[in-house]
């Protein structure tokens, strides 16, 4: 006999608390297998494809593309053993709950799934290995015979009321209501739906759950029609700031990506006391030094080191001499915590929005390899395959928004770190050179840092041991 499972959001990792359904993977009627990718969410911190534990027939989806759901939240709805021959053995409600908590650290942790029939797995990249089945559609009178006898083990849904149906053509019911499924009863109850009222298209009358949906979707294109009749009454709506706003005005949530900016950068400014200091540099022999590293040829050339990667080198070589910019500070403590190990984060614009991937222990690394690091998590980045870890951890932040064309800015700390440096444009500009006036390549380089951890004096220390580096790359030499 079928079981009807639910299955939840589960917890993704990182603290995140929430994701937006990108993209339905799966159907209502599709049969899935074990561990089998469902649906594409969005988090704060990445694109993930989420698989269920189960294997069955889905047999209802909660949520449409572009809809947020909390960590917990139900997501589908799975009837185990509904479908003859269908991939992906039948799970246990115990094991499907064990599954939820915390995921295997490898895919052999998997192995006893034959045995109790249920993934102990839901993340990507996690699993029993099981092969995907094929996509396969169950008819809908078998799909709906198999719901209706189904014993259900949902929990129960929150969903925002409907307003009541009438259906004109359909006559008030008397006596019994033709409905057999308890999952039909259960959807019309939470949209406040009158099953007296409604049609059935079954068999004799039989309410069925697509009848019900129906109904539904009347409803809300009722109300929806209802609200653009009434909008035009209000014209002009007044905003916070007491200028009148169109109320046709866009108004753009602020939720994954541009939201998780949104809240660490109003954080950032809301705890951290910062000040930044710049000056301008004479690139030109770094840019020379670069050319010269690029053209070499033969066994020991490597592959092209960027202007970024060099850089990077620069700061990791100004924060072993200034450890007090590695660092972060407990505000409950009163304490400052420096770091022991260079994680560094690089500020990357993609089509989803602005990410700050890192470079894990760049201290231990010189500029081809932190060059290559760069480079790998900048093409997941405008993939949209970073996951949250390669998200998170940094202590130091390089922003290049040179490439925007810009010159200078004033960055805001990538809280919790310390400080970030910006670098501008590299660009010619009449420079003083050796007592002449000639034409160089020069960069205004700006450095933002939490006053807390150190002062001025500090900071300007860093800030000119960099551009030291960027005008005599031997400085940086001498250290290596």
């Amino acid at each position: 006999m079928a079981q009807v499972l639910e299955f939840k959001l589960p917890d993704l990792g990182e603290g995140l608390t929430e994701a937006e359904i990108v993209r339905w993977l799966v159907e209502v009627g599709d049969v899935v297998a074990i561990d089998q990718p469902v649906v594409e969410v969005e988090t704060a911190k990445a694109m993930v494809e989420v698989p269920c534990p189960y294997g069955g027939v889905v047999t209802a989806r909660f949520g449409e593309e572009g809809t947020e759901l909390p960590v917990g939240a139900p997501l589908l709805t799975v009837a185990v053993g509904a479908a003859e021959g269908s991939s992906g053995s039948a799970a246990s409600p115990s094991s499907a709950s064990s599954s939820l908590s915390s995921p295997s650290p490898s895919p052999s942790s998997g192995s006893g799934t034959e045995s109790s029939g249920g993934s102990g797995n839901v993340l990507v990249g996690y699993g029993t290995g099981a092969p995907a089945a094929r996509r396969r559609r169950i008819r809908p009178d078998r799909l709906d015979r198999a719901v209706a006898e189904a014993p259900v083990s949902v929990a129960p849904v929150v969903a925002a009321p409907v307003a009541e149906v009438l259906v004109a053509e359909a006559p008030v019911h008397e006596g019994p209501v033709p409905v057999v499924s308890p999952l039909v009863r259960r959807l019309a109850r939470q949209h406040d739906i009158d099953l007296r009222r409604l049609a059935g298209s079954g068999p004799d009358g039989l309410i069925l759950r697509a009848d019900v949906d129906r109904a539904i979707r009347t409803a809300e294109e009722t109300a929806a029609a209802t609200a653009r009749v009434q909008a035009p009454v209000a014209a002009v709506v007044a905003a916070p700031n007491g200028v009148a706003a169109a109320s046709d005005a866009e108004r753009i949530p602020l939720r994954g990506v541009r939201g998780a900016v949104a809240d660490k950068l109003s954080r950032s400014r809301t705890e951290i006391p910062d000040a930044t200091c710049w000056v301008d540099a004479d690139a030109t022999e770094l840019m020379a030094v670069r050319a010269a590293m690029n053209a070499a040829t033969g066994p020991s050339a490597g592959p092209k080191v960027s202007v970024l990667a060099l850089l990077a080198r620069i700061c990791t070589a100004a924060l072993a001499r200034f450890p007090e910019l590695n660092a972060t500070v407990d505000t409950a403590a009163r304490e400052i915590v420096r770091l022991p190990g260079v994680h560094l984060g690089f500020a990357a614009q993609t089509e989803r929005g602005l990410v700050v991937p890192v470079v894990r222990d760049a201290h231990t690394r010189n500029a081809e390899s932190i060059g290559a690091e760069i480079a790998r998590l900048t093409e997941l980045a405008r993939t949209g395959k970073l996951s949250p870890a390669q998200l998170t951890g940094g202590t130091f932040t390089l922003n290049n928004y040179g490439v925007f064309g810009v010159d200078g800015s004033t960055p805001i700390i990538n809280h919790p770190e310390a400080a970030m440096l910006g670098v501008g444009r590299i660009m010619p500009k009449p420079w003083v050179h050796q007592g002449e006036l000639a034409v160089r390549q020069v960069v205004q380089l700006s450095l933002t840092f939490d006053h807390r951890v150190c002062d001025g004096g500090t900071a300007g220390g860093f800030l000119r041991y960099v551009a030291d580096c960027v005008e005599q790359p031997a400085v940086l030499l001498r250290t290596l």
